[in-house]
């Protein structure tokens, strides 16, 4: 007795340790060993390869971003380059005018975020990042070519760049709906953060590499660069990606059956403005978690972007050809922050340690409050080494809240993922009005910086408690694919299919049974002809009934009359339906 309830107690101590450190774990493993992949270098996959090469136009993106905020300095001051000549002023824009000129880029980037979810999901994602990527690094070359003629083609050379914020701005709608189709559940986020983390080493080449440009040659110089590797880019892009595995030129057959098995069929029919469910995604509190994190992030990485170089010869006090090199560390330490947590996160997922709503949770939690605290740090250090310091470990803790909000479209709404990255990263866009406080407070006051770096602090903990209350890590049920509509005679060759095989079975282990029932069956009354007269000599009308006509019409019964009864001469009264007669 003693030792039945010792059993039952043991066993249910494990049963709720297991609950509690391997949930979903069955859930996970079923979906890792259902189907195997052979062991192969990961970058003779053709996923990796796009995740890498995509990586590079998210550099050159960036990069792109960054050539203005760097050129800047030399354009609007006197500029000592590395060879000792003083350039006098060039450019005499007001504060208003400059803010403008900053600014115009993500007017046209925000603008372009939920019609390019709309396209992504309705088109060829790839194509799309092409096009993107390709368009804005034209007009890159171009507007370096107008600006040499100011003030004359100001007005042109904001227009281009509110083009160039419009052709940009689908870069991250177009690839969420390229891993919609590409990317495994349980390697979305390693996937996904190996593509992202190209923003930040384009942030981390672009700005020294623009300031080495600019110091030794012209303020132009890193506009023709990315420019023409942006074209370079765009060509090879072309080549390597494909909008589905099924239609890749080089891809593998056992890598694209692994795909399609793991990610399944994709609805993409039928998508437009109207059958996109907006009251829901507009209603829902995790839907509305990710996009606040989006615009709180993006407030951050903005004033980070544009004026961390003016922060650092302005507060620090370090001349541009050193503060280039210095601004690099902060992106390299986030760039591997964020691929070790998108690897990190995907582990938890698949041994069932913690649930994908936890897991997102945890990272985004951690990552934004490091960098808040960093940022309440450097508001108040005005040692450069320090503050240098603060300034790295910010960037670098930051890295870990793409694991949880930036991936988490996946997880609530795989189907709208291109349409909810678009509607966030678009309400995230919105954060390029940062530029504007940046400037009215720091304006010949280099002591603005702090006040910048609270409010950036403030946002960062309004992002942490949001996400906490309103994230989720489950499908939603709005966004939940459509079942596959079966046709009644589908179901009908499925319905014999399945009778037939039955039958099949059991006649193996039974002959005697089966020729029984065919015998019952053609002794069946339902299958003989029936004669409405036993009496009279004209030959019997056989009736057979309709099925296929008949199955969805309405059967009204009559009663019917003996047949020896009945006169000869008059028509004998069967079943009748309002389905017409063929």
């Amino acid at each position: 007795m003693v030792g039945r309830t010792l059993r039952k107690t043991g066993s249910a101590i494990s049963d709720s340790i297991r609950r509690t450190f391997s949930r979903k774990t069955w859930e996970h493993k079923e979906q890792l060993h259902s189907l195997r992949e052979s062991d192969r270098f990961f970058l003779a996959k053709v996923r990796w390869q796009i995740a890498w090469m995509a990586h590079i136009g998210f550099a050159i993106a960036f990069g792109i971003r960054s050539n203005f905020g760097v050129a800047k300095n030399r354009m609007i001051n006197n500029f000592t380059d590395s060879y000792g000549q003083i350039h006098e002023q060039e450019f005499f824009w007001t504060p208003t005018e400059l803010g403008m000129m900053e600014s115009s880029f993500f007017y046209g980037y925000a603008a372009s975020q939920i019609p390019a979810g709309l396209l992504a999901a309705k088109f060829a994602p790839n194509k799309l990042l092409c096009i993107g990527v390709f368009v804005a690094s034209l007009l890159n070359i171009l507007i370096a070519f107008l600006l040499q003629y100011h003030p004359v083609t100001d007005i042109a050379v904001m227009s281009l760049q509110v083009v160039q914020g419009l052709a940009l701005g689908v870069t991250y709608p177009a690839m969420h709906g390229v891993w919609r189709h590409w990317a495994p559940p349980l390697e979305r986020s390693k996937l996904a953060t190996t593509t992202f983390t190209g923003s930040y080493v384009g942030v981390m080449v672009g700005l020294p590499a623009s300031a080495y440009l600019v110091s030794h040659f012209h303020w132009s110089a890193p506009f023709f660069v990315f420019g023409v590797v942006g074209v370079v880019w765009s060509a090879v892009w072309w080549f390597i990606s494909s909008k589905s595995p099924l239609c890749h030129r080089y891809i593998s057959n056992e890598e694209r059956t692994y795909i399609s098995e793991k990610v399944g069929a994709v609805a993409v029919q039928d998508m437009s403005l109207t059958t996109v469910p907006w009251k829901s995604i507009l209603l829902s509190p995790a839907v509305w978690a990710i996009v606040i994190c989006n615009f709180c992030r993006s407030w951050t990485f903005f004033l980070l972007l544009g004026n961390q170089l003016t922060y650092m010869k302005d507060v620090l006090h370090i001349d541009i050809t050193n503060s280039g090199l210095i601004s690099m560390l902060p992106q390299l330490l986030m760039t591997i922050t964020v691929l070790s947590s998108g690897q990190a996160a995907d582990y938890l997922r698949s041994s069932g340690k913690m649930e994908t709503r936890n897991v997102r949770k945890l990272f985004n939690t951690v990552g934004f409050s490091g960098e808040a605290v960093f940022l309440c740090m450097l508001a108040f250090v005005r040692e450069p080494i320090w503050a240098i310091v603060c300034l790295i470990t910010g960037c670098a803790l930051s890295g870990l809240s793409i694991a949880g909000f930036n991936v988490n479209h996946f997880d609530i709404a795989p189907r709208y993922a291109p349409i909810l990255m678009g509607f966030s990263n678009g309400f995230g866009a919105l954060a390029g009005m940062s530029g504007f406080v940046t400037q009215s407070l720091t304006l010949n006051n280099p002591d603005g910086w702090k006040w910048c770096f609270l409010l950036a602090m403030s946002v960062d903990l309004f992002g942490i408690v949001f996400f906490l209350i309103f994230g989720r890590g489950e499908v939603q049920s709005w966004a939940r694919e459509p079942e596959r509509e079966e046709t009644l005679g589908e179901f009908c060759r499925r319905i014999s299919m399945s009778v037939a095989n039955r039958l099949s079975r059991r006649s193996s282990r039974n002959p005697s049974t089966y020729e029984k029932m065919e015998e019952e069956r053609q002794n069946s009354s339902e299958m003989k002809a029936r004669s409405p007269s036993t009496d009279s000599g004209a030959p019997s009308e056989v009736v057979v009934p309709n099925f296929g006509n008949s199955i969805s019409g309405k059967l009204t019964a009559v009663a019917e009359e003996d047949s020896t009864s009945s006169d000869s001469s008059e028509p004998p009264r069967r079943l009748t339906t309002d389905r017409p007669q063929v």
